[in-house]
């Protein structure tokens, strides 16, 4: 990049050149800004230009990096608003061609990512600014018109610098509009010459300042740097280049400012001044020429995003980098005390329920005030950071025993455990939250962390809402999972899965009207693992849609049997993943299932919990519709335990409501009163809905949910969950034993 100085002398002799050949000026009447867009998300991309069409700017979009390179090789733009992450080639890719290639172009990056190295590449490359999604309109309309400003700004200069050797009247007309400060030195450091500029920005008009000494213009900490920038004997190449330097503010500017000199020392051989008998091997020094350009702007922005970069943007807190690099200093420094030092691992419990439920918004506002809260227990020396998600992280210094850390975590919990205030909504959590300790559990940073995020763990495995430190068989069980892990991935190949099902049973005429299908892991160490044993592992190793396509193909071949064994079709109830029922092509796949199969829809109903809907809702109430016109029904499975609203349930094609069996465990005698289930029972009746209890396990669960108004129940009292063979069988005698009454029947009469 040119240095200023470079910049005023070649804008001034193409002016100049343009004047002695063209016999005059010409002034140009500027185009509008041409503006790329570049992003694969055709929505950011149509919002983007609604948000910049009014600014008058002329706006090309792209979807992919090679077509935004093919873009810059056809046109010239002003500005490139890059996603760094794009579906053929990074962003970074496209920075890099921008550079390589020369390209006249300035480059505002928007990105979701959060990783710092993102950020810095991105300004090593070059970029203006650099956003992170979501980005406030104002904060993009702000970094569009200051790099277009800038853009404009140079191109003066450049316009300015075209006259500089045309005349003297000429260049001096330009020097004094100039948006830099221009200025001469004498062989003293005496100021010779200055432009108006510095008027504008210091407040000091340009008659103060001759004759004055540098010194008095700079910062007291920047003297020593000065001396090498104004009393600059060197010429050409070997001139000092891009000096920054904080000058002082004059009459009522309360702020230094930062400044870049660009310096070009003269000396009688270069300006061609000589004194008669002058020795042309021994010139004589007479002063400085500089040009110093104001980047108080620039350098607030660096600081800006040098503090992002370290910072959590929603909670104000450090993040993974500094907490690291923090941590880091109070090893250092407990080894030299020879004191203790905890790291503390704090996942809120419940969260996910109340951001799917709530909404993202509240769920970030649920965040900052757990921050908060965490903040206003600390001490001055701890350091607590945000990891992302629902995680937070704290470093604890000088420490006497595990006992003060103990304190200090239960402090944490009874603070978590008052109500959060939501809007209107009250909301209670908590936290569950792991410890290990500098130097009983580890050395490092890496096994500090890791092992505070073990015995985490552990706190969720014993039904969260606690504290543990970290014990070396946590590591054991932390093997385990990656077993269980492992092996799923091959549980499918080996053909390990089975499905149970779970009759659902009309209490007033003692039949099966339907059945619950449950997966079972027939794992070849360990036995029958249970659903909810080895699915958490399954979503969050990307296993749940694979996982459900072999469920759908299993309930359709089982229906297949039935149908082909009994007299009258079975429904059966399948749980659905909100993975799949989002990413999965679901309702493509189930309609294709029965249509292969031959199996009426009537006998598939589809179970969801309600924060399944209510996470996204206008793409459920398509996906319900399809299944409704497909003549799938649909139930809520454990109603009542989420943060749903009521309207929901008339604004979805729902059929049956379940009823949780937390609420009907609290049944425990006849005359109880349960105004959670007479509630729901109430609901399902008055929009004409089935309700089905679950859980059901004693006579008197069943007698109370009876006389409420239940008659569909599911549960060990019952029926447990059984193979497909034994259900056909139990089935079978059931309308066996339902034949032989007809016949009773029909002989009476």
């Amino acid at each position: 990049m040119m240095n200023t100085i470079e910049e005023h002398k070649l804008a001034f002799m193409n002016f100049t050149s343009g004047l002695l050949g063209g016999g005059g000026v010409q002034i140009d009447i500027k185009p509008p800004s041409r503006v790329l867009l570049v992003d694969d998300e055709p929505r950011m991309l149509s919002s983007l230009g609604e948000l910049l069409k009014t600014g008058g700017y002329q706006l090309a979009t792209a979807v992919s990096g090679f077509e935004a390179i093919d873009h810059l090789g056809k046109g010239k733009f002003d500005l490139v608003i890059l996603d760094m992450s794009l579906p053929d080639i990074s962003g970074r890719e496209v920075m890099d061609f921008i550079i390589s290639s020369d390209v006249d172009t300035d480059v505002i990056v928007v990105s979701g990512n959060n990783d710092i190295d993102s950020a810095i590449g991105a300004l090593k490359r070059g970029a203006f600014d650099y956003l992170r999604k979501p980005y406030a309109r104002e904060e993009l309309l702000k970094a569009v018109g200051n790099v277009l400003k800038q853009r404009d700004l140079k191109a003066d200069n450049q316009r300015f610098a075209w006259q500089l050797e045309s005349s003297e009247r000429v260049y001096r007309y330009f020097v004094e509009n100039s948006p830099d400060i221009i200025y001469t030195l004498n062989n003293e450091g005496m100021f010779t010459f200055v432009n108006n500029r510095v008027e504008q920005l210091l407040g000091l008009s340009r008659e103060e300042l001759i004759g004055k000494h540098y010194s008095s213009l700079v910062h007291d900490e920047d003297n020593e740097l000065a001396r090498y920038v104004f009393i600059e004997r060197r010429v050409d190449e070997r001139a000092s280049r891009n000096v920054e330097l904080r000058l002082r503010s004059h009459k009522g500017y309360c702020e230094s400012r930062t400044f870049e000199n660009s310096l070009l020392t003269i000396s009688f051989s270069s300006m061609g001044m000589y004194a008669l008998n002058q020795n042309e091997n021994n010139p004589e020094f007479l002063g400085t020429y500089g040009v110093a350009r104001d980047i108080t702007e620039r350098k607030r922005a660096e600081e800006l995003i040098a503090y992002h970069a370290y910072h959590d943007i929603l909670t104000d807190l450090p993040n993974r980098v500094l907490f690291k690099d923090r941590l880091g200093l109070s090893i250092i420094q407990s080894q030299r005390n020879e004191t203790k030092l905890a790291v503390m691992f704090i996942d809120l419990d419940r969260f996910k329920l109340v951001n799917d439920s709530m909404g993202h918004v509240r769920g970030d506002e649920l965040l900052q005030q757990v921050a908060v809260r965490l903040k206003e227990c600390l001490r001055r020396s701890d350091t607590l950071a945000r990891l992302g998600g629902d995680e937070f992280i704290l470093s604890i210094p000088d420490l006497r025993d595990r006992q003060d850390v103990a304190e200090i975590a239960e402090k944490f919990l009874d603070c978590l455990q008052q109500p959060f205030f939501l809007g209107s909504t009250e909301v209670r959590i908590s936290a569950s939250i792991g410890i290990a300790m500098y130097p009983d559990d580890g050395s490092s940073i890496e096994e500090l962390v890791r092992h505070a995020d073990l015995a985490m763990y552990h706190v969720k495995a014993q039904g969260k809402n606690g504290h543990s430190f970290y014990d070396s068989s946590m590591v054991d069980a932390s093997h385990q999972k990656l077993v269980v892990e492992q092996d799923l991935h091959r549980a499918l190949e080996r053909g390990e899965l089975e499905m149970y099902y779970q009759p659902q049973v009309d209490v007033s005429t003692g039949r099966i009207v339907a059945a619950e299908a449950l997966m079972r892991w027939n794992h070849p160490e360990r036995g029958l693992l249970t659903p909810s044993e080895f699915l958490p592992f399954a979503e969050e190793n990307g296993l749940m849609i694979p996982i459900s396509d072999w469920m759908l193909e299993s309930i359709c071949n089982d229906l297949i049997e039935w149908n082909t064994t009994l007299n009258e079709p079975v429904r059966v109830a399948l749980n659905l993943s909100p993975q799949y029922l989002e990413r999965g092509k679901f309702v493509e796949k189930l309609t294709s299932a029965l249509k292969r199969h031959e199996i009426s829809p009537q006998q598939i109903e589809i179970e969801v919990t309600e924060n399944t809907f209510i996470r996204n809702p206008d793409h459920a109430i398509e996906q319900f519709n399809r299944l409704c016109q497909l003549g799938v029904s649909i139930a809520i499975d454990d109603f009542g335990t989420g943060y749903s609203s009521l309207a929901y349930l008339q604004r979805f094609s729902i059929h049956t409501l379940k009823i949780d069996q937390s609420f009907v465990k609290e049944i425990h005698w006849e005359s109880a009163h349960s105004p959670i289930i007479l509630a729901i029972i109430s609901i399902a009746k008055g929009l004409g809905l089935n309700v089905v209890a679950e859980g059901v396990e004693t006579e008197i669960q069943s007698r109370y949910l009876e006389r409420a108004g239940c008659n569909i129940m599911q549960g060990y009292l019952y029926h447990r969950p059984i193979p497909k063979t034994k259900l056909i069988q139990k089935l079978a005698e059931l309308e066996s034993e339902q034949l032989e009454k007809s016949f009773e029947q029909a002989g009476a009469k």
